[in-house]
């Protein structure tokens, strides 16, 4: 195929108007908290009692301050594990907070913390494990996927708006020895229909994992890349042949190091806009246990994390689990608290106020200077067929330098593949490859007074919605 149709085939998948608001929460977290908090394990086996519940100091507003303070968007919350255990009181099963001493059975902690975050202006979303290991109709087949579908319902109603649905594929055997043949295309149709701005995490089709959970990604994580089904998969949705019904994709493994090049998408035949998100626990569990207080993870290891997520086109989901008592440790709040802090230092001022910009090539309606300001509504771009431009940053005076912050148009697809930054003697400070929705470029302190951003590949012509320079 030639390169100007092959890359013109490439640029048309673009992304979703959720899929895009999920892209600008940037930073989320999850909250693990069930049962296992009081039992030390990661994994219930759904005969816990619910009498071991109990967070007697829980405290709602003080998850959503301490995830606020780290600057994230958004928190998604296990309502309900492996185990089965209910943070809310479901009407389809016993194995609930209503059961629990929590506020003498009349708790509900989803309710409490959608309100919390509501109030705090921060977004909500919610995980309902497929595999329910308490559920006696777990492996037989409609039975449990209607229980599945009414808890599903229950979230999805009584909450208020949804963000995300994060579903894993966990899939064990149940106490009889059998497992599930999840009906995913009626979890899809549930969500799109109840909460239609929602994305679908995992397994779903909006939004991928990146392929391991210790915060890793790869040099050129891509938002295009080929959609595959299962046999399985197509013979459950052969009655309704949609496209959330055949996008499952094959599992991403932490191996998979290419995963959109042009190269791996020539020949692919179908193609999707499906991001990656990175998943990893501020401690080593995603549960709370007290011999893992002094092990939470370091601010350097934190921010190398946010740099290859967030700064790597990819989203950062990072698992903060409450104690016992219902509050977040004070060594997790102030690691967040620090976190925050610096990421908020590090990125205040935008150096290119009163920097001069010029671009090698740009469109008549679209020129560099719209860079200054973010959104999609103004941005640079190159003439078609012109894969490589140079942008030139001049400031008054010599400038120290450290990061640089550049976002493409995705509403016009990831088009850039390649990138360097050069000061005015033309030395390497910087060279990445793919930038996507955002690409932070950190590099030793620099003192420069011309900073050069060469990009020497990209699918059709490069564009730009944002540039920073901090």
């Amino acid at each position: 195929m030639e390169l100007d149709q092959l890359d013109r085939r490439l640029v048309s998948v673009v992304p979703h108007q959720r899929q895009l608001l999920w892209q600008e929460m940037e930073f989320y977290a999850f909250v693990h908290f069930t049962v296992n908090t009081y039992t030390g394990r990661e994994w219930g086996d759904g005969s816990e009692e619910e009498s071991i519940f109990n967070p007697t100091a829980f405290d709602a507003a003080q998850w959503v301050d301490a995830v606020k303070s780290a600057g994230m968007k958004a928190l998604i919350l296990t309502c309900k594990h492996h185990d089965g255990f209910c943070l809310w009181p479901s009407k389809y099963t016993g194995h609930t907070v209503a059961k629990s001493p929590f506020r003498n059975g009349r708790g509900d902690i989803v309710r409490e913390v959608a309100d919390a975050c509501r109030a705090g202006g921060i977004r909500f979303g919610v995980y309902l494990s497929p595999w329910d290991r308490n559920n006696p109709s777990y492996g037989y087949g409609k039975a449990y996927d209607d229980y599945f579908v009414n808890q599903l319902t229950e979230l999805l109603t009584n909450y208020g708006p949804i963000c995300s649905v994060w579903l894993d594929g966990a899939c064990g055997e149940g106490k009889n020895g059998k497992k599930q043949l999840y009906d995913w295309s009626r979890y899809y149709e549930t969500v799109r229909r109840l909460q239609p701005e929602a994305c679908l995490h995992i397994c779903g089709p909006d939004v991928r994992w990146c392929g391991n959970e210790a915060g890793d990604t790869r040099p050129s994580e891509w938002s295009v890349v080929p959609k595959r089904t299962s046999e399985t998969e197509k013979i459950a949705s052969q009655s309704q042949q949609s496209d959330d019904d055949l996008f499952r994709q094959r599992k991403i493994t932490a191996g998979d190091q290419d995963l959109g090049s042009r190269a791996v998408l020539e020949n692919e035949p179908d193609l999707i806009w499906y991001p990656a998100e990175v998943d990893t626990s501020i401690r080593p569990g995603w549960f709370y246990h007290p011999e893992e207080d002094d092990k939470v993870r370091s601010l350097n290891e934190l921010l190398h994390i946010y740099y290859n997520s967030v700064g790597g086109n990819a989203c950062l989901l990072l698992n903060i689990p409450p104690a016992p008592n219902g509050l977040f440790h004070p060594n997790d709040v102030r690691r967040l608290q620090e976190l925050g802090n610096t990421l908020r230092d590090t990125f205040a001022v935008n150096l290119l106020e009163g920097a001069s910009l010029t671009a090698s090539c740009q469109e008549e309606a679209h020129g560099v200077n719209d860079v200054r300001q973010k959104g999609y509504d103004r941005f640079y771009k190159a003439p078609d067929g012109i894969r490589q431009a140079e942008i030139t940053i001049q400031f008054p005076e010599p400038t120290e330098v450290s990061h640089v912050v550049l976002q493409e148009n995705i509403c016009l697809s990831q088009r850039i593949e390649s990138f360097e930054l050069r000061d005015e003697a033309d030395r390497l400070l910087y060279r990445g490859t793919t930038v996507g929705y955002k690409r932070i470029a950190a590099f030793p302190k620099t003192k420069l007074q011309t900073l050069r951003v060469l990009i020497t590949d990209s699918r059709l012509c490069p564009t730009l919605s944002f540039m920073g320079v901090y």
